[in-house]
């Protein structure tokens, strides 16, 4: 993204708060959803497989559409695709509301998820470029809290809808909310103008559709049909085949790709971006299996289900603000590794409960995994940008967001194969099922604690992050 884009260093917070106007209604989005989750699935009589494209979908959809929204604001400007990203949000939202059956829903989705594509990185490349990286944690935590009111709000706004039947509202309600980000946006956003010039890397798109849909599909196909199934391995060589094409054209042939892939050999960046992966499914992890379980294995109404939720995004929010302070003083590894030993008992707790647990034993396990989250969300992805130059920011911001969006729809696809395979119940969710996924995310959090070994333990460097 060019220079001109750049917003006066003085509107720093007028930026901050745009910005958190129109992400906070895309986060809000994810999460009430997931409380909803298993009536729409019975009204619209979908299975779990089926259903759960829903979710995965969108995150794809969020994934594929965020190195894109690095070309657009090239081309056209930050300020004008942030906008453009808020209002395809809306319309899809609109188109969401109204959808009467599985497949429309599953397009609106797609189409929700393209506009937050778009949005998401736009927004944060906007609040990179207005702070320096010594205020990057603090600016972070602020973001951050912000965005966390979403979850704790989605889920109990989510639940009273549904146990009221009023359902459709999860997706209604966006209308107003971004209709009223996109005019906060246009008033305090500074308007400069993008690069005619900005190159275009068509091929890379081209290979990266087929490439990383084929695989989510067969992370659909895999809890219906099994490893044996023709159509499952045939897939799975489009998606390989299209993926190794896509690496080559991005590394070989794009002279402005994508994705920059070379930024993975940086070690730090690296190690912090695949600690951003572990962390996206460890939380959206457990905001699409908790609901699942209460509603399907235990009737919990909705809103129950919102308010055993409600502790994990709250706790989280309130360490957020701390966890920036502290980055900024001595580093990602403490937080790191701290937030995943505490994630690696709350898990491990999640993965032996019963059909009777207490739901206060639950809400207890959730705001610890709250506190878990609050060190752990936004360190990796601060601790990932702080390892690059300048220059480099907008590609490596697309790079990171649009990984773990692409992570996050695989993450969810596998629990959801986890949670009901034809081998157990014959896709019906089950407990040894629910088990099974949280021991996933379990082991996934010890990689998380010994990856965040490898991070540096000091900040970095003390610059203005600018053009």
């Amino acid at each position: 993204m060019t220079a001109s884009d750049e917003p006066e260093r003085t509107s720093k917070w007028r930026v901050l708060a745009s910005v958190v106007f129109g992400v906070f209604m895309v986060t809000l989005d994810t999460t009430a959803v997931n409380v909803a989750f298993p009536v729409i699935r019975s009204e619209l009589g979908a299975s779990l497989h089926e259903a759960q494209w829903l979710v995965s979908v969108y995150v794809l959809a969020l994934g594929m559409s965020t190195p894109v929204a690095g070309f657009l604001a090239d081309r056209f400007g930050l300020k004008r695709m942030y906008i453009v990203g808020l209002a395809i949000f809306v319309v899809g939202s609109l188109c969401a509301g109204l959808a009467p059956t599985l497949p429309t829903l599953v397009i609106a989705r797609a189409l929700k998820g393209i506009g937050g594509g778009i949005a998401v990185p736009c927004g944060t490349a906007l609040l990179f470029r207005g702070f320096s990286k010594s205020e990057l944690g603090l600016a972070l935590g602020v973001f951050g809290l912000a965005l966390l009111f979403a979850p704790a709000l989605g889920p109990v706004l989510g639940g009273w809808l549904v146990d009221h039947q009023l359902w459709r509202w999860i997706f209604f309600i966006n209308v107003p909310i971004g209709t009223l980000g996109i005019l906060v946006a246009s008033r305090f956003l500074v308007v400069r103008p993008g690069d005619v010039h900005a190159k275009w890397d068509g091929w890379g798109l081209v290979t990266a559709i087929p490439g990383f849909g084929a695989l989510l599909y067969v992370t659909a196909l895999l809890g219906e049909e099994g490893w044996s199934s023709p159509r499952l391995v045939a897939w799975l060589a489009v998606g390989i085949v299209s993926l190794a094409a896509f690496a080559y054209v991005e590394l070989r042939v794009a002279p402005s790709p994508l994705l920059d892939l070379r930024l993975f050999r940086r070690p730090v960046f690296l190690i912090a971006t695949l600690v951003g992966y572990v962390t996206v499914i460890a939380f959206f992890g457990a905001e699409f299996l908790l609901p699942v379980y209460l509603q399907s294995l235990r009737g919990a109404p909705a809103l129950t289900v919102g308010l055993v939720l409600l502790p994990l995004a709250l706790c989280a929010g309130l360490l957020l603000p701390l966890a920036g302070v502290v980055y900024d003083r001595i580093g990602p590894r403490a937080l790191v590794v701290g937030g995943f030993a505490l994630l690696c008992y709350n898990t491990w707790q999640l993965a032996h409960i019963g059909p009777s647990t207490s739901l206060r034993f639950l809400v207890m396990l959730t705001a610890i995994r709250g506190f878990a989250l609050g060190l752990t969300v936004q360190t990796p992805f601060t601790a990932a940008l702080a390892d690059v130059e300048h220059d480099a920011l907008p590609r490596a911001t697309s790079l990171v967001s649009s990984t773990r969006y692409l992570v996050q729809a695989y993450g969810i696809a596998a629990l959801a194969t986890l949670l009901g395979t034809r081998l157990v119940g014959g896709g019906q969710v089950t407990l040894e099922g629910f088990h099974r996924a949280y021991m996933l995310t379990f082991w996934l959090s010890i990689v998380g604690m010994v990856l965040g070994v490898l991070l540096p333990g000091w900040p970095g460097r003390v610059d203005r992050v600018t053009s």
